[in-house]
């Protein structure tokens, strides 16, 4: 593969992930108030989630919708350049922000990509189980064969 491409320029990148306690799909401004108020009410949670050692996101200033919805449409504007790849994670049984999974290149060389996820602290006994999945998933699915799933 490319050194300077992340994925390779046959490559079709899954848009959906469907297990029975959740579901992924690519993360949007449609999911502004949702996300916002999926992760406000978790800073902890995530925090203590593996991937995010260094305590700067969420940011604790929080933010605003505004700021929020910038974000959401970056991270929209990499899944269509194929430079980063952000799905949110519904709860099936009604369609809510529970989580948020982001696939990037990994800023260590010894990896390909790197991946991380976190859950609404009101759905924590999913954070396993999703780690899991996604393990899976990338390993079927995705064109990596060196994953920093951050000790996971």
């Amino acid at each position: 593969m490319d050194t300077d491409v992340f994925v390779p320029a046959d490559f079709t990148p899954p848009t959906s992930l469907v297990r029975e306690r959740f579901r992924l799909e690519p993360l949007g401004p449609q999911h502004n108030e949702a996300d916002l108020a999926a992760w406000t009410s978790s800073v902890d949670q995530i925090r203590d989630t593996p991937g995010y050692p260094d305590g700067s996101w969420p940011p604790p200033e929080g933010m605003t919708p505004e700021r929020n919805r910038q974000d959401l449409e970056r991270h929209a504007a990499d899944f269509a350049a194929r430079k980063g790849f952000t799905f949110t994670v519904l709860d099936p049984a009604d369609g809510d922000v529970i989580g948020c999974v982001y696939i990037y290149p990994a800023q260590d060389p010894a990896h390909e990509a790197e991946i991380q996820s976190w859950v609404r602290a009101s759905h924590a006994e999913l954070d396993g189980p999703l780690a899991d999945a996604l393990a899976q998933w990338l390993a079927e699915a995705w064109p990596w064969q060196r994953v920093d799933r951050f000790g996971r």
